[in-house]
């Protein structure tokens, strides 16, 4: 069993996660040598990509210095490019800017950090608290919204603030249609990543691919239809409890009406804390929705040994027990995906996975992605 490792202070959590022994996966960033300038290959705002590029800068080198003060100024269709910084601020794109693109300039997501510190329990000015949705660091609500190698983080920590009880704390919540993430990292560590829909009857579909994110409790939750394709999910270690589980991977609570909720392909999960003291998932209902009948499909994903292969999904309430949601498997590899109580793990027939795959969730919507993915070994680099 791995060591304790003591708790990070809230700047140096960010610090640690960006270093050298998490390296992005899969594949390494394009290196830029030859595009000099805070925003590299895609131009300046005396040499602009197109009429519609807009440049942040947190020197002072772009049209803003700040990524909200960009969006509140961009209307639909607008590419912001993203000059390396870190951008401590809460960031919120409303429904009406649609079809609107982010891209991290140096194509290297540790370069480009969009972070705040709010948890669902931080008191508000002017009184109450945050809640889960208010915490999120960034929300983005349009369709059509595109990042490429950008880092969401929430660096709020409970070491911090022990009382506080809320310690939900988003990196994002992304609730628009069409949204698609590649190359990018999400960090936190309770609600990393919040893929969701704006109401109950909105299917919104949403592709992560050769992403990264890492947390504890729930760090991957919503309603959404979500895809992720060669993305890589860690665990993280945990000082304030003394025995497992330390927490999910997976929350999904898809719409009881939604054919299609959270499908993870050619991916894998590492960890940070001692074998099997995560869960894959556990199924977020009752919640807002009580109707909710949550739906996870992992298939051809490495589950390195952090995941408990005995009993890999729990409860979140009894009264909704994991067995009658939609969990299920296929062809997954590693140590945490070891069939060793058949019916805690319930396993495809191929048939039934040829119904499982990125187009039939994602519909007539073809993101940019790969023609030809590779499948995830334990041997790709983390995050």
């Amino acid at each position: 069993m791995p060591p304790h490792r003591p708790a990070l202070s809230r700047r140096g959590f960010l610090t640690a996660t960006a270093g050298a022994a998490l390296a992005l996966a899969p594949g390494p960033a394009r290196a830029l040598a030859a595009a000099p300038g805070p925003f590299g290959r895609y131009g300046s705002p005396k040499r602009r990509l197109t009429p519609l590029t807009l440049y942040v800068d947190p020197q002072g080198r772009g049209d803003f210095t700040s990524v909200q003060a960009a969006v509140t100024a961009a209307g639909s269709g607008r590419t912001l490019v993203l000059a390396p910084g870190t951008y401590r601020e809460t960031v919120a794109v409303d429904p009406s800017r649609t079809e609107m693109t982010w891209i991290g300039a140096s194509e290297n997501p540790r370069d480009v950090v969009i972070v705040y510190d709010h948890a669902a329990g931080t008191p508000k000015p002017g009184g109450g608290t945050y809640g889960t949705t208010g915490s999120a660091t960034t929300t983005l609500q349009a369709d059509g919204f595109t990042a490429r190698w950008i880092t969401f983080a929430n660096d709020w920590l409970r070491a911090g603030h022990p009382d506080i009880t809320g310690t939900q704390a988003v990196a994002v919540k992304v609730q628009g249609d069409r949204s698609a993430f590649l190359h990018c990292r999400f960090l936190g560590h309770q609600d990393t990543l919040y893929a969701d829909s704006t109401a109950l009857s909105a299917f919104a579909r949403q592709y992560f691919r050769d992403c990264y994110v890492e947390g504890d409790v729930d760090f991957v939750f919503g309603r959404a239809t979500a895809v992720y394709e060669q993305c890589h999910f860690h665990t993280l270690n945990r000082t304030d409890l003394a025995a497992a589980p330390y927490g999910f991977v997976f929350a999904p609570s898809t719409a009881v009406a939604n054919p299609h909720g959270y499908l993870v392909v050619r991916s894998r999960i590492s960890s940070a804390a001692p074998d099997a003291y995560y869960k894959l998932a556990r199924p977020w209902v009752p919640g807002s929705d009580t109707t909710a009948r949550p739906m996870l499909t992992v298939r051809d994903t490495w589950l390195g040994p952090g995941i408990d292969a005995v009993a890999p999904y729990a409860n979140m309430s009894d009264a909704y027990p994991w067995q009658r949601q939609r969990f299920a498997e296929y062809r997954n590899t590693g140590p945490g995906a070891a069939v060793t109580v058949p019916e805690n793990r319930p396993q495809l027939t191929g048939a039934e996975a040829a119904r499982h795959t990125p187009a039939a969730y994602l519909g007539d919507w073809i993101p940019d992605r790969p023609a030809r993915p590779r499948r995830a070994t334990p041997s790709v680099s983390i995050g």
